[in-house]
């Protein structure tokens, strides 16, 4: 703290004396030069009086075999995969901010390091996903140059990252379990279908509908029909949620649009569009998994949470171009996990990785991902 005090009167000049009970308070913040502690191991060879051998000492316990310590390795890790940073941007860095030369090879190799830590943290994460209710979903990826899908699952306090080859069923089920029987919020991908309690998203609902109107002919007033009818549903769904209707209210309106919706998707079918006609006949096919949330609280209408996970997975791809190689896949998957589900839960990412490493550094257990009771 440093106290600036007047001299003297800005009025008359005559001089200042004592102290003011609340002056005015301004703060700058500051970084001084960041200087990495390097602590050199010297390992001593001895030779043995009695029979001559050479006997070298060894690193302590807990003493990477490697250059680079726990946490800084955590921050390398965190620029790359939580900050999304290119492995040259991420090398710039380290030169700049820290004064460390470091070889592309070497961001790779660490980025492995990290990768292993977090192996059984993730395995654990991913079997919490499976007992909750949640909002799934996927989007493109590039391994290798081959096209593989990045799947999310997202959980009230967990998210969890997956790399698959391919974008079926058979990887949802492996994902959420086979036996999974909580609610699934999804879009109206097939891959979903085996879900027993669904939620099918009423926001690319209402895309479907709004491409019925602008595809015009046939199908344009059933498009606005439907349109008119989800905007009552979103304006009612927001009056439950702030609190401004009871959802005993809401049922009794929603039974009432139910039955119009289907009036409706019965009237498509028959409108003579032949695109507008299929999606009818699909969603009434499916009309059960439009009312989940209504019937259930705690669950929203719209897949919007799982849309804004992936979206960071989106960004990476554009910036990244995909990963080279499965190890790549891992470490990216892997890192989006910790980084999303720790913002869930309000822990600190840097800590984690560096705590994930400390313990694998001491063979000990790494700290869970998995919400405690506090959470």
């Amino acid at each position: 703290m440093v106290d600036c005090k007047p001299r003297s009167c800005g009025d008359c000049g005559a001089p200042l004396h004592g102290d003011d009970a609340t002056p005015v308070r301004h703060q700058v913040a500051e970084i001084p030069p960041i200087e990495p502690v390097v602590t050199e191991y010297r390992l001593h060879e001895c030779v043995c009086d009695r029979c001559g051998a050479r006997t070298r000492g060894g690193l302590p316990k807990g003493v990477p075999t490697g250059s680079f310590g726990p946490r800084l390795t955590a921050i390398l890790a965190l620029l790359s995969g939580g900050c999304r940073l290119g492995k040259r941007t991420v090398q710039q860095l380290a030169d700049q901010l820290f004064g460390l030369t470091i070889s592309l090879g070497m961001i790779c190799k660490l980025e492995r390091r990290v990768a292993e830590a977090l192996e059984q943290p993730i395995a654990h994460l991913g079997e919490y996903v499976r007992t909750q209710p949640v909002n799934i979903d996927e989007t493109s990826w590039r391994e290798h140059k081959s096209k593989s899908w990045l799947w999310v699952v997202v959980a009230p306090l967990a998210t969890f990252f997956h790399i698959a080859d391919r974008r079926t069923g058979q990887v949802a089920k492996s994902l959420l379990g086979e036996a999974y029987d909580q609610v699934a919020t999804s879009d109206r991908h097939g891959a979903y279908n085996w879900i027993k309690h669904r939620q099918l998203c009423w926001s690319h609902l209402r895309r479907d509908f709004q491409a019925m109107v602008d595809r015009g002919g046939a199908g344009q007033p059933i498009g606005e029909r439907l349109l008119s009818m989800s905007d009552a549903l979103f304006i009612w769904w927001h009056r439950v949620r702030d609190g401004d209707l009871a959802r005993s209210s809401f049922r009794t309106y929603v039974s009432i649009l139910r039955g119009e919706l289907t009036d409706a998707l019965e009237a498509g079918m028959q409108c003579g569009c032949a695109k507008t006609a299929r999606i009818c006949k699909r969603l009434l096919k499916e009309e059960a998994h439009l009312w989940t949330f209504a019937r259930l609280e705690g669950i929203e209408p719209t897949n919007n949470t799982g849309e804004r996970a992936i979206n960071v997975a989106v960004r990476y791809r554009k910036m990244s171009g995909g990963t080279d190689s499965e190890a790549g896949s891992r470490f990216v998957e892997r890192v989006l996990s910790v980084v999303a589900t720790c913002r869930q839960q309000g822990r600190d990412v840097l800590e984690y990785l560096t705590e994930c490493l400390q313990a694998k550094l001491h063979q000990l257990e790494p700290p869970s991902l998995v919400p405690s009771r506090e959470h």
